[in-house]
């Protein structure tokens, strides 16, 4: 493992400080504590922001040129991503559109729909969402009943899909609907681009445990979908969704990032707030925030795995599964330490101070065991394809969706968390 970074990495590395050095003044900052903040309230800030940061060549690392990237490698992007930490810039408002549907409409969409869509998107004029996860089929994404019939040159769209990250605020989405229901369950599906806006579609913001409502059920009531806005062949859904899936792993598994507050974070509050409680108190909280450390710790340097190896020229493996789940592991743990230091002021919604970063990012965490792979489809994901397990039987899988296919038994682990 090489914790450095190469010479024309190091190079990277500064050109990007100093262009956030030079428009420092036009983004966003966010101050400790802050960094799971709801994105609602400061819609249009980021928004700009990340307008900023696109036309300094800091958006889109990855993709090529001819689409209005960088011709960038992924450990550049890592590299981007650790700066904008540094320098307190808030991430993307469009992550999912840059990291998932993005990508997905350059692999599967046609000529039109990628000048159309792509140059807004990574200036986020437009906001995208990833419309996969439903009531019934989340961990099992195959199973979704969200149906698309072709009526001319549309297709009307009935159904609903939950946990949808920024629908709120999105202006398309990547929709996966189940279009011929004769057929089996992975093999019935089409994938379309959808306008949020259209008339038909409903959003409804969830609630959650620290307050925000990043996440949304979205009703289709008969929706129109023009056939055009249609991604690779019809029935052909599932190969479509393979490539989002695979670049949601990549996005979320991390390379040397932290998922939630960073380890230091936890150390500087433990200084602070260890000599104010009792010695009961103390020793149970230095016992967690020996774990979480020692948890955090380990799950960045499986993300520094994953950096090395993009840095000597491979391709993400495992690494991206393992370091999302370690990662989140660890995240649960270094917020859990954090208020159990605060004592009684954790009964609080705010702490004496104003700061309550430490409650806010406890009740954040339990969604991102979910998004991106729940932790038990990852370790299944890690026992099968890394250990060689024997997998977990699917005796639906060759059953037409109509007749059965859609029972739970054994279906597919795929975590699509959207």
């Amino acid at each position: 493992m090489d914790f450095d970074d190469t010479p024309d990495e190091a190079a990277f590395r500064a050109r990007v400080r100093g262009l956030l050095d030079a428009h420092a003044a036009e983004l966003l900052h966010v101050g400790p504590g802050e960094e799971s903040i709801d994105a609602r309230s400061h819609e249009a800030e980021l928004r700009r922001t990340q307008r900023v940061l696109a036309e300094a060549g800091l958006v889109g690392i990855t993709w090529a040129r001819e689409h209005g990237g960088q011709g960038g490698t992924l450990v550049q992007q890592a590299i981007v991503a650790q700066e904008l930490a540094r320098a307190r810039v808030p991430g993307l408002i469009n992550h999912i559109g840059i990291g998932m549907c993005g990508p997905t409409v350059i692999a599967h969409g046609s000529d039109d729909q990628k000048q159309c869509y792509l140059a807004r998107l990574l200036r986020a004029d437009d906001v995208w969402c990833q419309l996969f996860s439903e009531p019934a089929s989340g961990s099992d994404l195959a199973a979704l009943r969200t149906t698309a019939v072709r009526d001319g040159d549309d297709w009307v769209v009935n159904g609903q899909k939950v946990w949808t990250t920024l629908a709120h605020v999105a202006d398309y989405g990547i929709l996966l609907t189940r279009t011929d229901p004769d057929r089996p369950k992975h093999a019935g599906l089409t994938m379309f681009v959808v306008d949020m806006h259209a008339p038909g579609v409903t959003v409804r913001p969830l609630r959650q445990l620290g307050g925000q409502a990043d996440f949304n059920e979205v009703f289709f009531d008969d929706v129109r979908i023009p056939d055009s806005e249609r991604l690779g062949e019809p029935g052909e859904g599932w190969r479509v969704a393979l490539t989002t899936l695979m670049n949601e792993r990549v996005a979320i598994g991390g390379a040397g990032t932290d998922i939630g507050q960073p380890v230091e974070n936890l150390v500087a509050h433990a200084r602070e707030r260890l000599p104010a409680l009792d010695h009961d108190r103390q020793v149970l909280a230095r016992q967690a925030v020996g774990r979480a450390v020692v948890a955090a710790l380990a799950a960045r340097y499986t993300g520094y795995r994953r950096f090395t190896v993009l840095s000597q020229g491979g391709l993400p493996g495992p690494e991206a599964s393992a370091g999302k789940l370690t990662g989140t592991i660890a995240a649960k743990l270094v917020a859990d330490a954090g208020v159990r230091l605060l004592g009684d002021d954790a009964v609080l919604a705010a702490t004496a101070d104003g700061d309550d970063r430490w409650q806010r990012t406890q009740g954040w965490l339990p969604g991102i065991s979910i998004a991106g792979g729940t932790d038990q489809v990852l370790r299944n994901i890690l026992g099968e394809r890394v250990l060689g397990l024997p997998p977990e039987p699917r005796l639906d899988k060759a059953a037409p969706f109509s007749g059965g296919g859609s029972a739970r038994l054994g279906g597919r682990a795929d975590g699509s968390g959207s």
